[in-house]
């Protein structure tokens, strides 16, 4: 056949002539499997939120129901990270991956299920969700342990960069898909299928290599490790201090969206498919926001992540005023590229600032400060817009966002910590540095 020669069995001559296809140096095995899983849940996962929501509202709950719901996902995650970040710096972190994905994938099903075949009690709902937390809590500090782990430093923050723009790709057409399903066929298949794509993902990162990952010497057990993962994060102003502004602004963004959003879509915009819709705008931005970061490294990491923290201000507004389907997508679009910028270096600093036999666990305080406050804040969100009413509870959640991140720039270490630039390999803790802060590493390199 004439493609053969391209395609199939080549003569050398064509080998010489056609340039080998080939992933960049920087996109090993493991980063080409967890790039690949994580676009599989992103898709189901993102259309599985919104209708997990509207399958509480068809019920005929309330917001406080759908607040409720989201809570109950939220307090497992919360009880539960700082034991799977110590878990996933002693066990294998892939096994520790699909094991969660595993627990994720049976609780979506039995809420698919459950929603099919008839009307779900509340508290069953709440009880599937709890479990889909408890995996999540378990997986998170585990995959991000393994993505730090899995790229050298020199390109860190490209490979970064793409595996959030494959990531977030992935949810543009989720939520778009999920939100025009959901209209269409109803909340229950959305659900199923995001228990498949969990199916599938643990399929892939069982196949994760591990054999070149440096082996971690045993502490001296989780609370130990715990205390440990403590000292990391304290001894770094940096890191405590945004981890606490993200308590914040997690919280009242996440109300806004979870709880505040679908209301406002049911009685504004005409229901799921808009708030789909939009909150696909959200992932087109993050590309945008991706494709920037592969180009713009900038030097002072933490300085213009923060910066771009403001904009996250924008959603809760926009639906406080509200605004109709072309606007609220513009704003989205915008806030999506600013987070990606934040998220881009901050994990870029992560990589370059943390030793990799501790990633898992930093990454778990990490993430328990930054949902700490979210089961309190979605529960609140129903009584707070009887209490308030929802326009000035949405204008609400905006200010706290300023003025939290206005605080975390009084910082010195945020606005000083700078890229290095050398090839540091992931996990060489030689080459990190023994200080632990950023102004003293800044004293140290006369180029920074």
């Amino acid at each position: 056949m004439a493609g053969r020669g391209r395609y199939g069995d080549s003569s050398p001559v064509d080998r010489a002539v056609t340039p080998r296809l080939r992933r960049p140096s920087w996109a090993g095995r493991n980063y080409s499997l967890l790039t690949v899983a994580a676009v599989v849940t992103s898709l189901g996962s993102h259309g599985a939120l919104i209708a997990a929501a509207f399958a509480v509202l068809e019920t005929g709950g309330d917001g406080g129901d759908v607040g409720l719901v989201a809570m109950a996902r939220t307090i497992p995650l919360v009880v539960f990270l700082l034991v799977g970040g110590a878990v996933a710096d002693r066990l294998p972190r892939h096994r520790v991956m699909v094991a969660a994905n595993a627990l994720n994938c049976l609780s979506q099903a039995a809420f698919a299920a459950l929603v099919l075949t008839g009307e779900p009690a509340l508290w069953q709902m709440m009880l599937l969700t709890a479990l889909g937390g408890t995996g999540q809590a378990f997986f998170s500090p585990a995959a991000e342990g393994m993505l730090l782990s899995s790229v050298t430093g020199e390109q860190a923050s490209r490979a970064f960069a793409v595996f959030r723009m494959a990531m977030h790709g992935a949810a543009i057409g989720g939520a778009a898909l999920g939100g025009a399903l959901i209209a269409a066929i109803g909340p229950g298949w959305v659900l199923a299928v995001d228990a498949a794509a969990f199916a599938v993902a643990g399929a892939l990162r069982a196949f994760l290599h591990v054999g070149e990952v440096r082996e971690r010497a045993p502490g001296g057990g989780v609370l130990a490790d715990l205390r440990d993962g403590w000292r990391e994060v304290i001894g770094r102003p940096w890191l405590w201090t945004i981890v606490l502004q993200f308590s914040v602004v997690t919280a009242v963004v996440g109300a806004a969206e979870a709880v505040y959003g679908p209301l406002v879509a049911r009685d504004e915009l005409g229901g799921a498919a808009p708030w789909g819709l939009a909150l696909g705008a959200f992932g087109a931005g993050t590309i945008a926001g991706a494709v920037l970061m592969m180009r713009w490294k900038p030097r002072r990491l933490l300085l213009a992540g923060s910066l771009c923290v403001f904009p996250l201000a924008l959603p809760s507004a926009a639906l406080a005023v509200p605004l109709q389907l072309p606007p609220l997508a513009a704003v989205m679009f915008v806030s999506g590229v600013a987070i990606e910028v934040f998220g881009v270096s901050w994990m870029t600093a992560l990589h370059q600032e943390i030793p990799e036999d501790k990633f898992s666990r930093v990454s778990a305080y990490d993430w328990f400060g930054s949902i700490s406050l979210v089961p309190l804040a979605t529960a609140l969100a129903g009584p707070a817009e009887s209490a308030f009413g929802r326009q000035n509870a949405l204008w609400g959640c905006a200010g706290l966002v300023v003025l939290v991140t206005a605080a975390v720039l009084c910082v010195p270490d945020v606005r000083t910590l700078r890229r290095r630039d050398e090839n540091v390999v992931a996990g060489d803790t030689s080459a990190r540095g023994t200080e632990r802060t950023p102004a003293a590493k800044t004293a140290e390199d006369p180029a920074t």
